[in-house]
């Protein structure tokens, strides 16, 4: 399929659009996650967002009485669930001698756990539009819809929007937390911003992508721009169009191949980091790897250089010790 023909198609065509928002919204924000040094906070939060949809489903259809497939209400529903977790993870951190990665894990799996006891709920219920709600545990781009893309890019513009407003505060808090607080910014506060617009970025692509694979949306992109980029604003900026192009063209050769659109975006952008971890010009492993036998040709050649020196310094040190023994014994004939 030649990319006119993808692009004439309607369904594609929203395809390509939603998945493009998606990667460009989890790609810039998912760098001060990784720059936090919390990649699977994107983990907890993708696998949260289930019990979140879930709630926010069942309060639609039971006490609401309103359509439960909203995608405003289901990504409202994963961002509030999906913000405890968060905070929940890190409060645990702070109250005990438990590490983040031991608290993220265990506020995964609870949280996991509570949404597949969801999931069985409402599977056995009878419940109006649950149809394909299993979808979020796998995700499906093929259904997304022109009230969804509008959703997600609504959602992650806000998400974006109050990154750069509070820019200043969340680099801060990313490199120096102690200098956050001594000048007087409130670290809880920001902290929990900060993830909510994470917890943003992952939830608006579970239903394209699904629960499971969305962490690769948000890690990935940060992981190949900091292999080109020296300053958080270009590693951003790259990161977010890492993930876009890379979302988009994921998206494209999914249909063109007739496979899943979810792995097909992830092993995508796993090539271009992939590129990136062996081209990049300060960092990737084949300059480092020429860096060092430069060095090691360096270093052999200051050794053999000294080496020299040392042996003609001998040579020349016994040549003359022999010259003076020789002119003495010269005068004792004499």
């Amino acid at each position: 399929m030649s990319p006119l023909e993808f692009f004439a198609d309607h369904t594609y065509r929203i395809v390509f659009a939603g998945t493009v928002v998606i990667g460009l919204v989890a790609g810039a924000l998912g760098s001060f996650a990784y720059l936090r040094k919390q990649s699977l906070i994107s983990d907890v939060i993708s696998h949260a967002a289930l019990p979140g949809t879930l709630i926010a489903f069942l309060t639609a259809v039971v006490v609401l009485g309103a359509d439960g497939r909203s995608m405003l209400g289901l990504i409202l529903g994963a961002v509030i669930v999906g913000t405890v977790a968060v905070l929940a993870a890190n409060g645990l951190t702070q109250a005990t001698k438990i590490r983040i990665d031991t608290a993220m894990a265990i506020s995964l799996t609870v949280f996991f756990g509570a949404g597949m006891l969801l999931l069985r709920v409402i599977s056995n219920g009878d419940y109006p539009g649950k149809g394909g709600i299993a979808d979020y545990l796998f995700g499906n781009a093929s259904v997304i819809t022109v009230a969804d893309l509008v959703t997600s890019a609504v959602v992650g513009g806000l998400a974006l929007l109050v990154m750069v407003v509070f820019w200043k505060e969340f680099a801060l808090r990313t490199f120096d937390p102690a200098h956050a607080s001594a000048v007087g910014l409130r670290a809880s506060a920001i902290d929990a911003l900060m993830f909510t617009t994470i917890v943003i970025a992952t939830v608006i692509g579970v239903k394209a992508v699904g629960l499971v694979l969305m962490v690769a949306f948000v890690i990935t992109p940060p992981a190949a721009a900091r292999q080109w980029t020296s300053t958080l604003r270009s590693m951003v900026a790259l990161s977010a169009a890492i993930g876009a192009v890379g979302s988009g063209a994921g998206a494209y050769l999914s249909i063109v191949l007739e496979i899943p659109t979810g792995p097909a975006i992830v092993l995508t952008l796993f090539g271009i980091f992939a590129l990136s971890i062996a081209a990049s010009p300060r960092r990737s492993v084949i300059m480092r790897g020429l860096a060092r036998a430069r060095a090691r040709a360096a270093l052999r050649r200051e050794l053999l250089a000294e080496t020299e020196a040392t042996l003609g310094g001998s040579v020349a040190g016994a040549g003359s010790d022999g010259s003076g023994a020789g002119a003495g014994s010269g005068g004792e004939h004499t």
